[in-house]
């Protein structure tokens, strides 16, 4: 990797940026006042040596540190209440979030919630519920993403699923920013080519609807338009090459651009994922490439002029929607996404009952077209038929 590619930011959040920073997590963790943290992440990156050497060397720093990964891959509100268990237990004073989304977001809930004496829900992000938060119970956080997608670590938020109404609930305080981030490309070279492609592309997700979302924030969109930039240049080359650090890095920067992109807002793109996600148990970002075309085809009216910047950007062939929907269904392709949610399960009866999911997912408010129950139902259907 070119020395380009190392530095720190501070953008929102202070980022060590570059290959082998993790060396410096227990410096991280020591310079916001953590002397005994608890690293949250998933069963499946527990068992890595990527962790039982983080592990050990926070301890040889004189930084001894405690593990939880009772996390699955759609965290639920149980994961958090035993994450949170976990962290009083051990007399924790800190939080590594450490995996994808998962763990990222499960780790981030549970540094929120070990200091409240109110129910998860409480706080979800539906007006003004943030405020209920007890700013002095909050935990500190220094986040280690291992995937390029969700851009957890740099958001101030965490999706988890209720397990009694299998809905996906965001769950929002400023305070669940992490206060240092550490993007480390070398943590993500194990990562699987299809993992790798499903996350890469929910980073596009992201960027692009943060792009399209309604109203006024032109530093949000510059940021989307680079962040689509960089998965269109370097996505296939991490897929197709998994030790490529260069790929790497710059899709680590995606992914957090995305996040940093998305306060703008999202869209129906997630709106329809989120329900399939939690009745179903699908990978997040299978999910959202599986369902974009059809949302953009739905958004065609309100997106257009925009695509015409965008394909310009991106120096497609053709111009404007057109070429902008044949790039999409090209990286479909390229990585063997499934073209239709009928692959990942989704039965044709419960569509009017995830239509209603989706109208009431807090990301429907960010669809460039004003969106409800039959709207949602209208793009369900088309995705199932594959009708574009």
């Amino acid at each position: 990797m070119t020395t380009a590619l190392f530095g720190n930011w501070n953008y929102p959040t202070p980022i060590r940026f570059g290959a082998g920073r993790i060396k410096e997590l227990s410096d991280s963790c020591k310079s916001v006042g953590m002397k005994n943290p608890l690293l949250i992440t998933d069963p499946g990156l527990a068992a890595l040596p990527m962790v039982s050497d983080a592990i050990a060397r926070n301890n040889a720093d004189g930084l001894p540190t405690g593990l939880f990964s009772n996390v699955k891959p759609n965290p639920v509100s149980k994961n958090v209440d035993d994450g949170v268990k976990a962290y009083l237990a051990g007399g924790h004073d800190g939080v590594i979030a450490w995996g994808g989304g998962s763990g990222v977001d499960a780790a981030k809930a549970v540094a929120l919630m070990v200091g409240q004496t109110s129910t998860i829900w409480d706080f979800e992000d539906v007006g003004d519920n943030w405020t209920r938060v007890n700013v002095d119970g909050v935990a500190p956080i220094v986040a280690v993403p291992t995937t390029s997608g969700t851009g957890s670590e740099v958001g101030r938020a965490s999706v988890i699923a209720n397990e009694e109404t299998h809905t996906k609930k965001v769950i929002f305080h400023p305070t669940m920013l992490p206060q240092v981030v550490i993007c480390d490309p070398e943590l993500v070279t194990g990562l699987p080519p299809a993992l790798t492609a499903y996350t890469g592309m929910d980073a596009l997700v992201h960027c692009f609807e943060a792009y399209c979302a309604p109203g006024y924030h032109p530093m949000a969109e510059g940021i989307a338009l680079e962040g689509m930039r960089l998965v269109q240049q370097w996505l296939p080359a991490a897929v197709k090459d998994g030790s490529d650090i260069e790929a790497r890095a710059h899709m680590m920067s995606a992914a957090a651009m995305g996040a940093t992109a998305f306060q703008k807002g999202l869209g129906a793109v997630h709106s329809l994922s989120h329900p399939v996600g939690s009745v179903y148990d699908t990978h997040h970002g299978l999910t959202n490439a599986v369902f974009m075309p059809y949302v953009m085809n739905f958004n065609r009216p309100a997106i257009e002029d925009r695509m015409d910047l965008l394909a310009q950007y991106l120096d497609l062939p053709g111009s404007g929607f057109s070429a902008v929907m044949d790039w999409v269904l090209e990286l479909r392709q390229t990585f063997n996404i499934a073209n239709t949610p009928v692959d990942l399960g989704v039965e044709e009866n419960r569509l009017h009952e995830l239509s209603e999911m989706a109208a009431n997912d807090p990301t429907a408010g960010g669809n460039p077209i004003p969106v409800g129950t039959n709207e949602m139902k209208v793009m369900y259907q088309a995705a199932m038929a594959g009708r574009l």
